[in-house]
């Protein structure tokens, strides 16, 4: 990406015959001129120094002019660099894709292809925020690993594509301690179990087990009397599953009181039961 940035050893070596800096007033003179190589060199002089908001201008005009011709494939790229200079990573990405679009056998194609996926990641925000680039992002980034395996943008892909799983992992599970927090115990057990079976490696693994657990206690013991005894069961059964799993776990003590509630809840459930039926046979 770095090399992209920067001028071609051809172009340098034209621009050293350049004034080391262009003033303001040689600026606004070209920009409103009408001699187009004097816009390229200037646009390419600009580009090389990173004052890409002053490059665009030039970059913008210069795309009409040169429309079909051999300098359009070169100066669309950078137009697209310019702006990810600026950090309009969205203006970046719709510019790197239509490039691919519209010079499909470029050579510059692996390079765009790869920042198409990069600006989406440059995009993406913090995890507690919609996650709509995030997922564009990932979905960019595999893509170009599954177009160009041999390329050696493949291994910063997986790091980047971890990175963005990361913060879909931490929203995932943060929404799912959100409902258990707010007593939307049902919710909570939906959530839990989307969670692992959506990121099956994560570290959170253990914790999601047992607040599945802990969450079914606390969604049955809330229950109305004639929807106890399942529910309590349904607990039981997310408490087996906890403990051969995670049989060392630092929660397992906790995760044994909750089972001893459990139980007691059920022995409760029964003991109102019986005394209920008594009642009915000494009514008839």
């Amino acid at each position: 990406m770095k090399d992209y940035l920067r001028l071609s050893a051809l172009s340098l070596t034209f621009i050293c015959f350049l004034l080391p800096q262009f003033s303001c007033g040689d600026y606004q003179k070209v920009l409103k001129g009408a001699n187009y190589d004097e816009k390229w060199d200037m646009a390419l002089k600009l580009y090389d120094n990173k004052q890409y908001n002053k490059a665009l201008p030039l970059f913008e005009e210069l795309l009409t002019v040169y429309r079909g011709t051999s300098k359009a494939e070169q100066l669309y790229f950078y137009y697209a660099f310019a702006h990810y200079g600026i950090e309009d990573f969205q203006s970046a990405q719709y510019y790197f894709d239509n490039f691919i679009s519209t010079f499909p056998n470029s050579k510059y194609s692996e390079e765009a292809a790869y920042m198409v996926g990069y600006c989406l990641y440059k995009d993406s925000p913090r995890y507690n925020l919609d996650p709509t680039s995030t997922y564009r992002a990932i979905n960019e980034l595999q893509g170009f690993a599954n177009r160009f395996p041999r390329s050696k943008r493949v291994e910063d892909c997986t790091k980047l594509i971890e990175e963005l799983r990361g913060k879909l992992e931490t929203k995932t599970y943060k929404l799912a301690m959100l409902y258990y927090h707010i007593e939307n115990y049902q919710s909570a057990i939906i959530a839990f179990k989307n969670f692992t079976r959506d990121f099956p490696d994560t570290r959170l693994d253990m914790e999601s087990s047992y607040y599945i657990f802990l969450s079914a206690y606390k969604y049955a013991a809330g229950s109305v009397d004639t929807k106890k005894k399942e529910r309590y069961n349904d607990a039981i059964k997310y408490y087996y599953t906890f403990v051969e799993r995670f049989p060392n776990s630092v929660l397992k003590k906790s995760a044994d009181e909750t089972f001893e509630k459990c139980q007691k809840g059920l022995k409760t459930l029964e003991m109102i039961n019986e005394r209920k039926s008594k009642e009915k046979l000494s009514e008839k």
